[in-house]
């Protein structure tokens, strides 16, 4: 797994949203976006990040940032996610896990002894032009939101 780097430009992608319309990564030229990949909907820890991050849609606004959440979850889980957490951004399915392998978050894992290929938690914040600005892969999940906050209040 080789993840991508501040300065590389981002993958173009398009991944089909909650709603099943199809979201380009190109449809926000000019705004910055975190494109921040989970494992799955509706478990303990993507829940806490998506809810924290849902809470800092205000302070996210101030520096012009859009949030995509990405996971492998099928499209028709993803609004029962929406739904029950009242989430204020998008989420984008990649079932077939193309676009993980393109930012290098998709690889080998281990839990509870066991080692299997999954999505790493991992965040891109994107810049204007479509490069990557900062890439945010340590940090506890509860935590997620201030990293990227702090790191955008320290830039401005």
């Amino acid at each position: 797994m080789k993840t991508l780097e501040a300065g590389q430009a981002a993958p173009s992608f398009t991944l089909p949203n909650q709603d099943g319309a199809d979201v380009s990564l190109n449809d926000f030229k000019g705004k910055k976006v975190l494109v921040y990949f989970y494992p799955k909907a509706m478990t303990p820890g993507c829940t806490v990040q998506a809810q924290n991050l849902r809470d800092s849609k205000k302070d996210l606004d101030k520096h012009n940032v859009e949030v995509l959440g990405i996971s492998i979850d099928p499209v028709k889980r993803l609004p029962k996610f929406i739904e029950k957490e009242n989430l204020n951004f998008t989420l984008l399915s990649d079932e077939d896990h193309q676009v993980a392998e393109q930012f290098g978050v998709w690889g080998l894992k281990k839990f509870m002894g066991k080692e299997y290929d999954g999505l790493h938690r991992i965040s891109f914040l994107i810049d204007e032009q479509g490069n990557i600005e900062k890439v945010f892969n340590k940090f506890k999940t509860k935590d997620h939101h201030e990293v990227v906050l702090n790191y955008l209040n320290s830039d401005s």
